[in-house]
């Protein structure tokens, strides 16, 4: 397991760190106008001028305040599409990209077993997602000076862990997807199920009293709901998803084990 796992990392090492310099340059190009769009009014300007239920569609009630800026702009739009965009690939490519290519069964005939070979890609993700989640910390904590963004840094990097969290379930999804069925294509659409309609019922859910109730099957509301960039993580939440992303990662090693693997 330990030796699927280091080679998991060691062979994406490069595609990593090109997701990273696109999160840092995300960081860079949205932070510093902070100052500038709160300083002479823009930002009340542009709030009033769209439907409140758009804003709260974006969350974007709270972009006046430095947290409430880098939650909405950063780790709620584009960081998430970013990240979402990397993981669910990953989870999709680890059982189902290799059983499409022929490679699952090559890995498998030299003595792993399929609990080890889930656990080692599994842990490989989610090396991965959490080196990401930490450049993007270190880039907003290097930002938040020159900013003026006020964060608490004890705070970011509890939400950070809860952010990943949020990640690792739709790419532990896209791995269930990719086990279940053995072609990438189903990882793909079930991560992505996870994470758009998580987006969905946080939007629907804000609109009116009558569909609140979706906010509870959003994971995106278990995390951004509790606003953890200015009031801190929701702990619960927290160990919630991250409680659903071991349980779907064993799921993927049970479904592996009892079916045939190839075509």
């Amino acid at each position: 397991m330990f030796a699927i796992f280091t080679r998991g990392v060691v062979d994406s090492w490069r595609a990593t760190l090109a997701w990273a310099v696109g999160l840092v340059a995300a960081a860079a190009l949205y932070l510093p106008l902070f100052p500038s769009m709160v300083g002479n009014g823009q930002m009340q300007q542009l709030l009033k001028s769209l439907p409140t239920q758009l804003v709260r569609t974006l969350n974007y009630d709270q972009l006046g305040s430095g947290p409430g800026y880098t939650q909405s702009t950063l780790f709620g739009l584009l960081g998430f599409l970013l990240l979402n965009m990397a993981t669910i690939a990953w989870g999709a490519s680890a059982v189902g990209g290799d059983e499409e290519s022929g490679l699952l069964e090559l890995t498998l005939a030299h003595g792993v077993t399929r609990v080890q070979l889930v656990a080692g890609r599994a842990l490989a993700i989610l090396a991965r997602l959490l080196f990401l989640v930490l450049v993007m910390y270190c880039a907003v904590a290097v930002l938040n000076g020159p900013s003026q963004l006020n964060l608490d840094l004890g705070k970011v990097a509890g939400a950070a862990l809860g952010y990943a969290g949020l990640l690792a379930l739709s790419a532990a999804a896209a791995l269930l997807g990719g086990a279940l069925r053995g072609r990438r294509v189903h990882g793909l659409i079930l991560g992505a199920a996870v994470s758009v309609l998580g987006y969905v019922f946080n939007a629907v859910g804000k609109q009116s009293d009558s569909a609140k109730w979706l906010l509870d099957f959003s994971p995106y509301h278990w995390f951004f709901g509790s606003d953890p960039f200015s009031q801190g993580v929701d702990w619960g939440a927290c160990a919630g998803m991250w409680g659903g992303t071991i349980a779907l990662m064993v799921l993927a090693a049970l479904v592996l084990r009892t079916r045939d693997v190839g075509r």
